[in-house]
């Protein structure tokens, strides 16, 4: 009996060794997104936001997400500005590091400690709080029936991090959540599609792009691939495969978190569809269109101080950090941190048409472009990154929750969204870490808002 124990003993001891060792050596991808994605998650909200990376990890990364997640680790590194994550406290390590003005980069253990790092453009520092009239010189003027419809939980949801409502050009309502501010760079996810797009609509407005441009990535010449429109790419009607399917690993969470090129992986993928007649929503081709833009300059130098300069600066975004992949190209499918009053003033900037002080910064009719709805889609989608209302109105049912047929939102993971009414000269944003799971419809409280304001 004692040899079999023994001998049990060792079988249990060697086969705990095996998966230690396979864990380390050869770790499951799975949990090398898991990591990846906490090290990037933390890592941004700790050197941008300023906030506490245990909180962010547990909050952030570890409640809405993947059971495994719960076993993640980080490290800090303040002084490099690095973060480390490790499932179980030691497998598949996965990092971030922190560039001034160019927000945290997720990078493979392989390439981490050799990482050169790229071209920094430092950003001036954000005002503080009231330090500035918002948006440009004319006040706030609050409604007191709005303020108490955004300041109902009910109404806003679980996990309500920001809302802030904008009319005729000035913020009428605005909340915020425990531990959040004014003060606090907020994650849009894909809302940052709609930036992509507006930062399109700059180099089409300096004769360096066009929407009827073919031929636009060099390893598409010859194929079919090379037919693909620059407006197929902005409508999501490109006809390239792509899984944008979150909750496991696939083509979006693998992009994001274990590819150090994205646009090359994006432009990688076949074609499944003919160009301009399928809608598939998909983060690579927002990637990609990062490095199309990127492209018209001379230098990755250049391009990356373009969205401060001509975008952000101009409509006095101080707090927006775009955020770029391992390559050097902006991940513009997902990751940029802003302020909510600084996501505000991008929404009125769209709800105005690309207009900011007199200027008109976008070509005349490229907002108008974008939020035109797609037959493709079923007018679900616009033509430029954004969601629209037209196809849900024409669909709707007795008892649907209806919006205005002119609106139009950007809309993030989690609960990110921010809706334009040019009728109503309103923009409603909200943001928080609110799951879909959670059931939350936040067009009750659109529909509520509107009511207000009529």
């Amino acid at each position: 009996m004692r040899k079999i124990l023994i001998w049990l003993l060792g079988l249990t001891t060697a086969a705990i060794a095996a998966v230690f060792g396979w864990l380390v050596i050869a770790p499951p991808e799975l949990l090398r997104v898991g990591d990846g994605y906490a090290a990037k998650i933390v890592c941004s909200n700790v050197f941008i936001a300023g906030r506490d990376a245990e909180t962010v990890l547990a909050e952030d990364v570890q409640a809405p997400g993947h059971p495994l997640l719960r076993f993640v680790r980080v490290s800090v590194d303040v002084a490099r500005k690095t973060v480390t994550a490790r499932m179980f406290g030691f497998a598949a390590p996965g990092h971030a590091v922190y560039r001034e003005g160019l927000g945290c980069t997720t990078l493979s253990d392989d390439r981490f400690a050799a990482f050169p790092g790229i071209q920094r453009e430092r950003r001036r520092a954000a005002p503080a709080d009231g330090a500035v009239f918002w948006p440009d010189g004319g006040g706030i003027v609050r409604n007191a029936a709005v303020q108490a419809l955004i300041e109902d939980p009910a109404l806003t949801g679980p996990g309500m991090r920001a809302t802030v409502v904008v009319r005729g050009g000035r913020i009428i309502a605005e909340t915020y959540g425990d531990g959040f501010s004014q003060a606090t760079p907020l994650l849009g996810w894909s809302m940052t599609k709609s930036v992509t797009a507006a930062l399109v609509g700059l180099r089409i407005r300096d004769g360096r792009m066009a929407l009827d441009a073919t031929d636009l990535v060099a390893e598409w010449r010859g194929d079919a691939r090379s037919t693909i429109t620059l407006s197929d790419l902005l409508a999501m009607q490109s006809g390239l495969d792509f899984n944008e399917d979150y909750g496991t690993v696939a083509d979006v969470t693998r992009m994001l978190f274990l590819e150090s090129d994205m646009a090359a992986f994006a432009a990688g993928k076949p074609l499944v569809a003919t160009p301009g007649e399928r809608f598939s929503y998909s983060s690579g081709t927002t990637t990609l269109l990062s490095r199309l833009w990127m492209n018209t300059f001379s230098s990755q130098r250049i391009a990356l101080t373009f969205p401060r300069a001509a975008l952000f600066r101009p409509l006095g975004m101080t707090s927006a950090v775009l955020e770029t992949d391992a390559h050097g190209t902006f991940v513009g499918s997902s990751y940029m941190y802003a302020t909510a009053r600084d996501w505000a003033r991008f929404s009125l900037f769209l709800l105005r048409g690309g207009r900011w002080n007199d200027r008109q910064l976008l070509p005349e009719d490229f907002v108008s472009f974008m939020a035109r709805p797609t037959a493709a889609s079923g007018e679900r989608y616009g033509s430029g990154q954004v969601w629209t209302e037209a196809g849900r109105a024409k669909a709707a049912e007795p008892g649907d929750i209806g919006l205005p047929a002119d609106a139009f939102r950007m809309q993030g993971h989690d609960g990110q969204t921010a809706l334009m009414v040019p009728s109503l000269n309103l923009a409603v944003l909200r943001m928080g870490l609110t799951p879909s799971r959670s059931g939350y419809d936040v067009r009750r409280l659109h529909a509520k808002i509107i009511e207000a304001v009529k």
